[in-house]
């Protein structure tokens, strides 16, 4: 048993050392920043633009077949976070999307992608909308390498399951983490 995890270890390790040079980034939004309200969300007391920010990434690992971006807030009072963007099939030639690229319908994603339904309810983009006066919550954008050309999920799959489907075929990933919160309501 002590074998099997020690090797498992390695192989895990070996797999992370792979991915080592895997980036992502953003020019409208800043490791470690607060996010600008104009990606915030417009609805459920939030008033933002709700356009998805320009992204690009660079050094996936050998392999690679295509990519996945997620955006999460687990500081959500769900009990499970929320999933605010979930985008599945990129080619593996492509290594940016533009702004507003999580547009409802997809127009804005390049040819053969697709959005997940979100936690909004939406298969797009939805913006920060932290409760008013809840501390800064924190939003994990990621893009994921994955060793399939195509991940073969239903039309109305939620997040979750897409997740499910993006981790079990990853290669490596790339995360950048950025806050947002709103005042307390007068």
């Amino acid at each position: 048993m002590k074998r099997t995890l020690l090797i498992y270890a390695l192989l895990s390790a070996s797999s992370l050392i792979h991915a080592a040079d895997f980036r992502l980034s953003s020019q409208d939004i800043k490791a470690g920043s607060l996010i600008d309200q104009k990606f915030e969300f417009n609805g459920f007391g939030c008033s933002g633009e709700n356009k998805s920010p320009a992204l690009q990434w660079s050094g996936a690992p050998a392999g690679t077949k295509s990519f996945a971006v997620t955006v999460y807030d687990p500081d959500a009072p769900t009990g499970s976070g929320w999933w605010h963007w979930s985008v599945i099939n990129l080619p593996a030639d492509v290594s940016a999307l533009k702004a507003d690229a999580g547009a409802a319908g997809g127009a804005n994603l390049p040819k053969g992608a697709s959005h997940v339904r979100i936690d909004y309810g939406v298969a797009a983009w939805g913006g920060m909308c932290p409760p008013p006066g809840d501390k800064p919550h924190r939003y994990i954008f990621t893009v994921h390498a994955l060793k399939n050309d195509k991940l073969e999920i239903p039309a109305d799959a939620t997040a979750a399951l897409a997740g499910y489907m993006i981790n079990a075929n990853a290669l490596g990933k790339a995360s950048f983490t950025a806050m947002y919160g709103r005042p307390k309501a007068k």
